[in-house]
């Protein structure tokens, strides 16, 4: 099958996704004015520089190709830099877009604990800095779009409880959480335990599989082996939870009829095995929609308007993700 959803994040982005997606970050103070450049509606051409990731992974190709749609729709210039998953790469690549004069920095930061160097320039220059998911590292950035996480874990929830309902399964369930470190990636576990116990559900075994293919299926092979009649799992990412439907299948049951299997990210290979009967939903991103989005918080930025946060200590602003599970997946694949 050809993957054809533009957003939609591909295998070979799964291999990373437990640092690159995920990881952490918490601001200190507010970010840099801006307010002396016109917006698109102004005199002045805007230009924006995006320093991303790494263009090798299609998930940021997604994201590079809202930025950039998003910037030309509003007849901005833009400017791209690739970091290469290198973090010297980042650092001097971002600062040598301030030094080309950008009116306003987006970066999505291979390493959130450098940015410190970046944003210090930026400020310097009164430029805004508009973080895209990965982590803000503790800098006084303008504002961070990341995917809503908590909702992404809620929703799966409530999706496992209607299946399991229907499979007539036990109220017991696995959570498979991603390493400790990725602060934001925890919040889908913390939504998903929030909302399957007030809907009645125990959750047996709660362990990090530090978002590796392997270790969530250690765990979901000894959950299984300590409660056999265990009727649902969800994993913090779709390595981990592609994983456990495996292992689930190497027991002889079925990771769809026996134990409800839910991931997160909308990998493709997630998208795969739900179209083949191989698990049962998945919670996507959509680093497109991410791409645009700050392309729409860097113009609020540049104009000197008032940023509407989602989570306004932490500077934060949420992408919807969405539930794939087998009545959708079509739309996502070819």
């Amino acid at each position: 099958m050809k993957i054809t959803k533009k957003w939609v994040a591909t295998a070979a982005l799964a291999t990373v996704t437990a640092t690159v997606l995920t990881a952490c970050s918490t601001g200190d103070t507010g970010g840099s004015g801006g307010d002396d450049v016109a917006s698109s509606g102004g005199d002045e051409q805007v230009t924006v520089g995006f320093s991303v990731y790494d263009m090798q992974y299609e998930f940021f190709q997604y994201m590079e190709e809202g930025t950039r749609s998003a910037a030309e729709a509003k007849g901005w210039n833009f400017e791209l830099h690739d970091q290469k998953s290198d973090e010297n790469e980042m650092v001097t690549g971002a600062q040598a877009l301030l030094d080309k004069g950008v009116d306003v920095l987006i970066i999505s930061p291979f390493k959130p604990d450098a940015l410190g160097p970046i944003v210090a320039k930026a400020q310097e220059l009164d430029v805004p800095v508009i973080i895209d998911d990965i982590g803000g590292g503790g800098v006084p950035y303008d504002a961070i779009v990341i995917s809503d996480n908590e909702d992404g874990g809620a929703q799966a929830a409530e999706f496992m409880d209607e299946q399991i309902q229907a499979n007539g399964g036990s109220k017991k369930v696995v959570s498979i959480t991603c390493e400790p470190s990725a602060v934001y990636a925890a919040r889908r576990n913390v939504g998903f335990v929030d909302e399957i116990q007030k809907l009645g559900y125990d959750v047996v075994t709660e362990l990090s599989g530090n978002s590796k293919a392997e270790e969530g299926y250690k765990i979901m092979k000894d959950a299984l082996a300590k409660d056999p009649d265990v009727a649902g799992v969800f994993a913090c990412n779709d390595p981990m939870g592609v994983a456990a439907a495996n292992a689930i299948k190497d027991s002889g049951l079925s990771p769809v009829s026996d134990v409800v299997t839910v991931g997160f990210n909308g990998d493709a290979e997630a998208l795969t095995a739900i179209a083949d009967d191989g698990m049962s939903a998945t919670i996507a991103q959509d680093p497109t929609a991410m791409g645009e989005l700050t392309v729409d918080l860097a113009d609020q930025a540049v104009s000197g308007e008032e940023i509407d946060y989602d989570n306004a200590e932490e500077r934060e602003v949420y992408q919807p993700v969405t539930l794939v599970d087998a009545d959708n997946v079509a739309d996502y694949l070819q």
